[in-house]
């Protein structure tokens, strides 16, 4: 039987080989499975008395779940949340759980209470894990609804949501560009209708239109009281922030994704961004991209027209990121190591999920990116790799045992840094009982 043909039968048969010895890593450090056949780890936490909690998205049976790690193995404390369940976090005995549209409560007796719902998270992108901050609010990154602005063929939740369209931060005028594509209705499958930016599906801009802003804006980062109350808008031009921590000295960081290569108006070479965020400031979606304006020739997609503007004129000239990372790694989950025998004091670890090829990539195999957890020097934005398998290349593929999905890089009280790594995931979509938590200690002081 061919290699191909074995790696077939290993995704078919919902079995993943693992051997932690595929895994490069600096010399000094190892790595070992801490727990196996999960389905969908999507992010990990750790109680105030240590005890791990683990995230299930929820994805593959409708069904986001937290589990915890008991002697026995783990078992599900709550579950009955809307999927994709994206992150856990706790706060003052209490757990919030960022799932589609909702941020909840669960208390210590097994109580559950929506604390916001709402949110504009119907489309491509959600809102995500929380975290507080210094002043004692509740932060969140709130993902668009498209991939740049324009609703279109590749949006397939749009005959769920027929009128669901990204909102921006503040009032915008529109250059009135639109954008041509078929309908998604069975019986005119050729028909042609035209969107326009900010718009429902089939529904045309002009020039000079105004679009008015709300603080429950797409591409954002908002803030509330830890009881939902006072929700505030903070930043926004962010086009899906799936991650944000605060660091020791109190600045928030976000690990933002890049633009892809589909829809009605695709955009080449866009990176994921890894951003400081100031508070008030514009970030640049749709319109910009790693700092750069879209109309640059870098980001025109072969074979498609060149992206304009779809704004009139522009708040501000956004920030520029604090480092950026290659189009598609799709960075996700990351921690700041603040123990200093295991590297150095300040950097950022973060786990990188690879593309969802060909879907976001224009059609071009992309697998080399991603799958492999980073670390970013805070003193100079410098990127390095730090674990990744030694084929460059996600295990089902070779028949290997290393890393698949890599979504989150969560520091212990152990000081060892935990890797949650959602399982074999390709364009068919996920496999249940394959997501892993790993888990790598520095063993020496080498050089």
């Amino acid at each position: 039987m061919s290699n191909h043909a074995n790696i077939k039968q290993q995704i078919n048969k919902k079995e993943r080989k693992l051997d932690p010895n595929d895994i490069y890593l600096p010399p000094g450090y190892s790595i070992e499975v801490f727990a196996k056949d999960l389905t969908t780890p999507i992010n990990i936490t750790f109680t105030e008395d240590g005890d791990m909690l683990v995230a299930d998205s929820g994805i593959i049976d409708g069904n986001g779940k937290i589990m915890k790690l008991t002697e026995e193995g783990f078992i599900v404390i709550a579950d009955g949340f809307n999927p994709p369940l994206t992150g856990i976090t706790v706060y003052n005995g209490n757990i919030y759980v960022a799932h589609r549209r909702f941020v909840t409560i669960v208390r210590s007796d097994g109580s559950k209470e929506d604390i916001i719902d709402g949110l504009p998270s119907n489309g491509d992108h959600h809102n995500n894990r929380v975290v507080f901050g210094p002043d004692g609010k509740m932060y969140f990154g709130q993902g668009t609804a498209t991939n740049t602005g324009v609703v279109g063929k590749d949006n397939d939740w749009v005959p769920d949501f027929p009128f669901f369209h990204d909102r921006p931060g503040d009032q915008i005028t529109l250059r009135g560009e639109n954008f041509l594509s078929t309908t998604f209705l069975e019986n005119f499958p050729d028909r042609e209708v035209v969107t326009g930016a900010y718009e429902p599906f089939g529904i045309p801009s002009y020039p000079c239109k105004t679009i008015d802003g709300t603080t429950r804006a797409n591409g954002s980062i908002l803030r509330a009281n830890p009881d939902g109350s006072d929700l505030e808008l903070v930043v926004w031009g962010l086009r899906n922030p799936f991650r944000i921590r605060f660091d020791r000295y109190g600045r928030l960081f976000a690990a933002n994704h890049g633009m892809d290569i589909r829809g009605s108006r695709p955009v080449a070479n866009s990176p994921d961004e890894f951003q400081l965020i100031h508070p008030g400031c514009w970030y640049g979606w749709p319109d910009y991209t790693g700092g750069l304006p879209v109309t640059l020739p870098q980001f025109k997609p072969e074979g498609q027209p060149q992206p304009t503007f779809l704004w009139a004129e522009h708040p501000m000239y956004p920030p520029q990121p604090f480092t950026t990372f290659q189009p598609h790694s799709a960075t996700m989950g990351f921690s700041f190591n603040y123990n200093p025998h295991f590297g150095p004091m300040g950097d950022a670890y973060i786990a990188e999920f690879g593309a969802i090829v060909p879907t976001n990539t224009g059609g071009e195999p992309l697998y080399h990116v991603g799958h492999r957890i980073s670390q970013i020097d805070m003193n100079n934005g410098n990127v390095s790799t730090f674990a990744q398998n030694h084929s460059g290349l996600p295990a089902h593929l070779t028949g290997g045992g290393g890393f698949e999905r890599p979504i989150d890089a969560v520091f212990g009280l152990d000081g060892a840094l935990y890797i949650a790594d959602f399982g074999i995931f390709t364009a068919t979509g996920p496999t249940k009982k394959t997501g892993v938590i790993w888990k790598v200690v520095r063993e020496c002081m080498c050089p």
